[in-house]
């Protein structure tokens, strides 16, 4: 059992590094923003230490993360977001030139991204980029598993669509 006990600030700060990278990715994909991800990482981990409590295992704990997550950017999706800029995420044995294509294929990934809606956004963000399964995705976003492969596949159609639309 994950325990999270309110008062061991070693375990909190523990599972914080373990997780804040999943948590910042997935916020960072479904709101295209660093700023407003860190923001929504924050106060999930807020949350968590605000209301510290057990989990039956490592894969409950992770789909009340990533439940909690999608939430926030979901309510953050409502208000009107400006867009930010993506950090530089090379590896230092990538050369100049595969970074910089790299770059411009996540940058056209993202800008692809934000023309979805919030919900199959998240769900497609869950299931392809995150790699959770349909039936997890389900559970995270309190959908039924059908409704999690319709907004997937809806997703996907939609991103074909910008994506070849761009390169003509």
């Amino acid at each position: 059992m994950l325990e999270i006990p309110r008062e061991a600030s070693d375990s909190f700060d523990r599972i914080v590094r373990e997780r804040e990278t999943r948590v910042m990715r997935a916020a960072y994909r479904i709101l295209g923003n660093w700023s407003d991800a860190e923001d929504v990482a924050q106060e999930v981990f807020l949350r968590l230490h605000r209301h510290g409590s057990s989990f039956p295992n490592d894969a409950a704990f992770g789909s009340w993360l990533y439940r909690v997550t999608v939430n926030l950017c979901l309510d953050r999706t409502r208000a009107a977001r400006p867009t930010g800029e993506m950090p530089e995420l090379r590896s230092q044995d990538q050369s100049a030139e595969a970074a910089v294509i790299r770059e411009q294929e996540k940058r056209r990934l993202m800008d692809a991204l934000s023309t979805l809606p919030p919900r199959e956004r998240a769900a497609v963000v869950l299931r392809e980029i995150e790699g959770l399964s349909t039936s997890e995705v389900a559970s995270v976003m309190g959908s039924a598993e059908a409704t999690v492969r319709s907004q997937v596949a809806r997703a996907i159609a939609r991103l074909r669509e910008v994506m070849s639309a761009e390169e003509r």
